[in-house]
């Protein structure tokens, strides 16, 4: 894959046809440290945000060594990395999936919600006894842009029975939970905790592992969330309190916070309207979250040569399909000379764009690179530099 130092050099060399996404593996091997520095347990990282094989390298090279998979896909893609750690998180799998993979990946780890879900994971392994189980409960998502409740999760009401026979069975038994995606306030973590807290005293269930899940944030225009620190030490705070602290692995699945800064799309202007701009890239591709999540991303202006001291004007986007709602209401604030033929770089792309990007009307194809400046909205300091005094010591 070719290196450029930014997006403007390359388009010094080239005038890409297609939409180009633009890979900062060093930022990646930056947020890995980071979390591996101060996360107080172990980090998995959920490969649904992103699992280009650059990204799952760059991840690997820090040390990240275990992940959250949803599917035999992501099964198949992480399963490479030396010694990987593979926990099949999603709550409501296939039963091929699940026998594919305790047996052909050896996958030992798997959460379920509901009496239907154990027993499907117990039946397709054969009742194995060297098994992981979590149990993902429901949880609010109050503090999140993007919430995700309602689909998966067992009540207050189910846990404790769930716990139970789950603990007969296991040979580890955890609970995970998930707060949304996008969390911008740290409470949203401790709140949960506590309910865990309660959970676990009122089943009568010792549990050895509790997983957080995922929702650390990335930065946005529109979002711009405290420091990273703040949520470690809400999380620790909570941790403190559980009964079972002295005994209990801490888990965390951070997805976006990882590999947001990661990529941004360069695209091409094909034509203005107003204060309207149509695209080669849209909500079909690597800016789904634009359209329908409401996000605003950083861009900029990077034609060579059209460095431009006009003003600023906020500009909606089209993207290249004939669908009316791959619209990108934004505001993508940029300089109020850029027309047809200029080329954009639209940051922050790299959680959830190339991997919900598809090919309606025939896009939805990129080329890459790799760039090597810094990205628009950096939340970890270059160095990775970034430290914690919060410590809850990690257990095996």
């Amino acid at each position: 894959m070719d290196v450029y130092p930014s997006a403007a050099k390359l388009l010094s060399h080239h005038r890409p046809e297609r939409p180009v996404l633009a890979l900062r593996p060093h930022t990646v091997a930056r947020a890995a440290a980071w979390f591996l520095a101060n996360f107080p347990g172990r980090v998995l990282y959920a490969a649904k945000a992103n699992d280009a094989p650059p990204i799952i390298d760059a991840l690997a090279d820090a040390g990240i060594r275990a992940f959250d998979v949803a599917s035999l896909v992501e099964i198949e893609r992480v399963a490479g990395v030396e010694d990987a750690e593979l926990y099949f998180m999603n709550p409501i799998k296939s039963r091929g999936a699940i026998s594919r993979a305790y047996r052909e990946f050896g996958v030992r780890r798997f959460a379920f919600d509901s009496d239907e879900e154990l027993d499907k994971v117990l039946d397709e392994t054969n009742g194995a006894d060297d098994l992981t189980l979590y149990l993902r409960i429901a949880c609010p998502n109050t503090h999140s842009l993007i919430p995700l409740e309602g689909k998966y999760g067992a009540s207050q009401e189910e846990a404790p029975a769930l716990l139970l026979k789950a603990h007969q069975r296991a040979m580890r038994l955890g609970i995970t939970f998930h707060v949304g995606s996008q969390a911008v306030v740290p409470a949203a973590f401790g709140e949960v905790l506590r309910q865990v807290g309660q959970l676990i005293v009122s089943s009568g269930v010792l549990v050895d592992a509790v997983d957080i899940g995922g929702g650390f944030p990335a930065r946005y225009p529109h979002a711009d969330p405290p420091a990273l620190e703040s949520f470690m030490e809400e999380i620790v705070r909570a941790a403190d309190e559980l009964a079972v602290k002295h005994s209990c692995e801490l888990l965390c699945e951070p997805g976006r916070a990882l590999v947001a800064e990661a990529e941004s799309v360069i695209v091409r202007v094909d034509a203005r309207r107003g204060d309207t701009l149509y695209i080669n890239d849209g909500a079909f591709g690597s800016l789904f979250d634009a359209a329908y999540s409401g996000f605003r991303f950083p861009a900029r202006l990077v034609t060579p040569g059209k460095e431009s001291a006009e003003p600023d004007t906020a500009f909606a986007l089209y993207g290249p399909t004939c669908d009316s709602s791959d619209y990108l209401p934004g505001p993508f604030v940029l300089p109020a000379c850029v027309g047809e033929g200029d080329y954009l770089e639209i940051g922050q792309v790299g959680a959830y764009g190339r991997v919900l990007a598809n090919r309606f009307n025939g896009f939805g194809t990129f080329d890459e690179v790799v760039l090597t400046d810094e990205p628009m909205l950096p939340m970890f300091a270059p160095g990775g530099d970034e430290s914690s005094d919060t410590a809850w010591p990690a257990r095996a």
